[in-house]
């Protein structure tokens, strides 16, 4: 079999000719579509195809994806990284570059090590010196990130530090770190309970506990771990220092009444790629 009649023979199969090309380029990579390719590559593809025709997210099928430059090991441990979350990423870049050339920066509920590998890897090419501290609840996640984390140093071997913590948000971090940090990053869970079962078949494939949060105190549901992050950044920030938080765009307003009542000053909002509120930065003075 040609690698253009494998091809053919997947788009078939999954309805979604961009999905083939994308297994087909994982078990014969930079091939011509004459090519003629092992019948143990056919079969590997045909194994993954399986898989995704029977619902499994492309890329836990696939087994990594891209984010931003990197790219990274995902499976059913972690969330799967997104264009959202990238955009986060760049406003946190762009707010550390106003914070000096050496900074101390936390990832709060890594996951697969998205956030932490990129600022650590972005930091390091923009001549920015420090550290980057990510913390995780999920043991199985933190595996995930510090497989990620080899897999990034092996190929950006003058990367930031990265240092990996389990526990709950910040509270994880070790004590000399309080009031030492510069930059706070996280997607927390933001999901509502109510929304759940109203997801994507295979979005409920993915952690629950990395997408789902209870209602924030003051009744916004799927709020409480985003409020989680902006309470505790109080303690383990410095002075000046900022927040970059993640969010859906129905929380912001909630999110912005509630940075300013914990005492966050110049709270701004960015969109996302699709023009909806996504991100809310806040900063300690």
């Amino acid at each position: 079999m040609t690698r253009g009649e494998l091809l053919s023979e997947l788009a078939a199969q999954l309805g979604a000719p961009h999905e083939a090309r994308w297994i087909v380029e994982e078990v014969a990579p930079s091939a011509s579509s004459s090519t003629r390719i092992s019948e143990a590559q056919v079969t590997a593809a045909q194994r993954l195809a399986d898989r995704r025709a029977a619902g499994e997210p492309l890329q836990y099928v696939l087994g990594h994806w891209a984010f931003r430059t990197l790219d990274l090991l995902v499976d059913p441990r972690v969330l799967i990284p997104r264009p959202e979350t990238e955009q986060v990423v760049e406003a946190a870049l762009a707010e550390a570059a106003t914070s000096g050339d050496a900074l101390t920066v936390v990832d709060a509920g890594t996951g697969s090590g998205a956030i932490a590998l990129s600022m650590a890897v972005e930091l390091t090419r923009r001549g920015i010196s420090g550290a980057v501290y990510a913390t995780d609840t999920s043991a199985d996640a933190l595996d995930v990130a510090r497989a990620n984390g080899e897999r990034v140093g092996s190929v950006e071997p003058a990367l930031l530090p990265v240092s990996w913590f389990e526990g709950t948000w910040l509270d994880a971090l070790p004590d000399q770190l309080r009031g030492a940090v510069d930059l706070v990053v996280s997607n927390p869970p933001y999901v509502a309970e109510v929304e759940w079962a109203g997801l994507d078949p295979e979005v409920r494939l993915e952690p629950r506990g990395a997408l789902v949060a209870g209602a924030g105190s003051e009744g916004t549901a799927g709020l409480a771990d985003v409020e989680a992050v902006l309470s505790q950044a109080l303690r383990w920030l410095g002075r000046p220092g900022t927040v970059v938080i993640e969010m859906a765009p129905h929380q912001v307003e909630a999110a912005r009444r509630l940075a300013v009542s914990l005492g966050y000053v110049d709270v701004a909002v960015r969109a996302d790629l699709s023009g909806r509120d996504r991100t809310l930065i806040g900063h300690l003075r």
